[in-house]
């Protein structure tokens, strides 16, 4: 497992001593977390609970690397689905999530936080491109990343891109945060006996086809040895239990 040498002692805002066991963290967010309950869109009250959230991430000296989707605003898929082009599907839906990370970039400004957007597709007006070195900077000074436009090419999810990004920047741990607290044998929305697992190995997750993240995403985890953590983003404080080392949701690792 990819984990941190050794725990970082810092001071919280309460002046205790807090372990982190992981310094370097990437946090996957979907776009649908953004929207709330309106059921399109970004909802301003979420943004500010989040940013919350990852504002007292940071003030404990974490480095925060963050991809965002964009199903609240777009999906290239379903679009595809309905008869538009595949790959014109997904570059619209790589510019939702820059609309997306343009919002957590405001939500976190707003409290004090400094934060960089940095995008796969060059739109130098709104965000920086995303070149890897820059980003391993921004990171250093203690700056929040907000890894915008998936990978650049279409056919390949914002999953995927956390994956990489995570894999190139060197990231201790992959946060996926979704709408249940970690993974289960089928979907427990429907299924009130699904049966939630404690951890996984990556090699379970392929073989049993749960849909946590997609294969490729997956596999490049696995490849890099990069530890997997599951979670219910709606439960307060839940970030960071995960990098202090706190067991919850699903870990998935070797």
């Amino acid at each position: 497992m990819r984990e941190a040498s050794a725990s970082l002692v810092v001071l919280s805002d309460e002046g205790l001593n807090v372990a982190l066991k992981y310094k370097r963290v990437l946090l996957k967010l979907s776009g649908e977390a953004l929207m709330g309950n309106l059921g399109f869109g970004i909802d301003p009250g979420i943004i500010s609970q989040i940013c919350q959230e990852l504002r007292q991430v940071v003030m404990l000296e974490a480095e925060l690397a963050i991809v965002v989707g964009g199903g609240n605003i777009f999906r290239g898929m379903a679009a595809s689905a309905k008869g538009i082009d595949r790959a014109t599907a997904d570059y619209m839906g790589m510019l939702a999530t820059v609309m997306n990370a343009l919002a957590l970039q405001e939500g976190l400004e707003k409290l004090g936080v400094k934060t960089r957007v940095l995008s796969a597709m060059e739109i130098r007006e709104v965000a920086e491109p995303f070149i890897r070195r820059r980003a391993l900077r921004h990171l250093e000074k203690g700056r929040v990343v907000i890894f915008a436009a998936g990978t650049g090419n279409p056919y390949f999810t914002t999953d995927t891109a956390a994956s990489l990004r995570a894999a190139e920047i060197g990231a201790e741990v992959i946060l996926k945060a979704t709408k249940v607290d970690g993974i289960y044998d089928r979907d427990p929305m429907g299924n009130p006996d699904a049966r939630k697992f404690d951890k996984l190995s990556y090699l379970e997750v392929l073989t049993r086809e749960l849909k946590v993240m997609d294969s490729t995403a997956i596999s490049l985890c696995k490849d890099n040895r990069i530890p997997l953590i599951v979670f219910d983003l709606a439960r307060q404080g839940n970030i960071e239990k995960a990098i202090r080392g706190e067991t919850i949701g699903t870990l998935v690792a070797h």
